[in-house]
């Protein structure tokens, strides 16, 4: 599917939806230097464009025809490093939404810091998508349980046209880690180092880690050990002159890019592209859930209208209520792959799901009767699911 990447910075997203194997055709970046960066590291079109500046933009998207679009708008104002106050960046959120809503694209993927969840700008943005038709999955996302070596919560909006609300919400949740990657995990036994320093933002938080755990979030400053650092009770070890902080390099594998990648700019400027990059490892895991959702949907796309015809003329339901049978038959098969008639030994294997037995009691009983009827719908009409 053809993908243009919007507020693309230095291509985080784009690397890992290309990763998961999706067509990006274009990006769209107004920052001078991440558009520089981008383009030294991907073949497709980078365009240098103020996305505030909304017609002008979906003028420019619209040419490439995109299936799905991605993008996180930059989030400063809702960083937990920030002010926490909403100003003038922020409203690129609601910029965002009007170019999905002009658009139209099939599906959507928001990113954003955890907390811009609650923010105003994203309750604006989320009634415009709403508005166009779009159901919307959100979620916060711990990088360290999608295989990434650091602890960075991220949230995510995902929009599909035509959808109802949380239609991914159970494939996004099955492959989340209860486990959380530490560095070692990552990197096996190629670091130099045990322990490492990332300077807090005031003393009253720790400041030293070790590799056996998930790295803190990777922010856009990096600084040396200060001289007289007084140290902190829950420093994984007591400062000595062989703690040093990392270096911009290896803060960018912790960004899960690859070695390979083609960094330009000054140390600033790089350290500020790594520290607001989506981690590439962390994208490819939505990627890679909205990947199976769609072969999902596409499996099920071929019987679709037959079957709502079918609940609506033989079974006499409301245009409504045959609509929820079929989502709560895609969900089945999100949780648990339908590859024929949901028979009996079918049933048996979705309830012996993690998923399926962590759904309230009515929700499963509605899955069950939908399944019931689909299966009935297959076998009275010689139809293959």
């Amino acid at each position: 599917m053809k993908i243009v990447d919007l507020f693309a910075g230095c291509g985080g997203m784009s690397l890992g939806f290309q990763n998961a194997g999706f067509n990006i055709v274009a990006a769209f970046e107004f920052w001078d230097v991440a558009v520089e960066c981008y383009r030294k590291n991907f073949n497709h079109p980078v365009f240098c464009v103020d996305l505030s500046d909304v017609n002008n933009a979906v003028e420019q998207i619209k040419t490439f025809a995109p299936e799905v679009i991605i993008g996180g708008p930059p989030c400063q104002d809702f960083s937990h490093a920030g002010k926490r106050i909403e100003a003038s960046r922020a409203s690129l959120t609601e910029s965002y939404a009007q170019i999905i809503d002009k658009v139209r694209p099939k599906y959507f993927v928001m990113e954003n810091v955890d907390r811009a969840e609650k923010s105003t700008a994203f309750e604006n943005a989320k009634k415009n998508l709403k508005k166009a038709g779009y159901g919307l999955t959100q979620m916060v996302l711990d990088a360290s349980k999608c295989g990434v070596p650091q602890k960075r919560k991220r949230f995510f909006c995902i929009g599909a046209l035509g959808q109802a609300d949380n239609f991914m919400q159970d494939i996004l949740k099955s492959g989340v880690s209860k486990k959380s990657t530490t560095l070692r995990d990552y990197f096996g036994d190629t670091l130099d180092f045990e322990y490492y320093y990332r300077h807090p933002r005031n003393y009253n938080r720790r400041a030293v880690f070790s590799i056996d755990e998930p790295a803190p979030t990777m922010r856009g400053v990096n600084r040396p050990v200060p001289k007289g650092y007084p140290g902190h009770p829950n420093d994984a070890c007591p400062v000595s002159d062989k703690i040093r902080a990392l270096t911009t390099l290896e803060r960018s594998l912790i960004q899960t890019f690859p070695a390979t990648f083609k960094w330009c700019g000054n140390k600033t400027e790089m350290e500020q592209m790594i520290g607001n990059a989506v981690p590439v490892k962390l994208a490819e895991y939505v990627a890679l859930k909205l990947k199976d959702y769609i072969k999902s949907e596409q499996k099920i796309e071929v019987n679709k209208e037959p079957f709502v015809d079918w609940l609506i003329d033989v079974q006499n339901f409301t245009p409504r209520t045959a609509s929820d049978t079929l989502s709560r038959i895609r969900r089945a098969d999100r949780i648990c792959p339908l590859e024929g008639a949901p028979n009996d030994f079918y049933y048996c294997t979705l309830q012996q799901t993690d998923e399926y037995i962590e759904l309230s009691t009515s929700v499963r009983s509605q899955i069950k009767r939908a399944l019931t009827l689909y299966y009935i719908y297959i076998v009275q009409n010689g139809i293959r699911a």
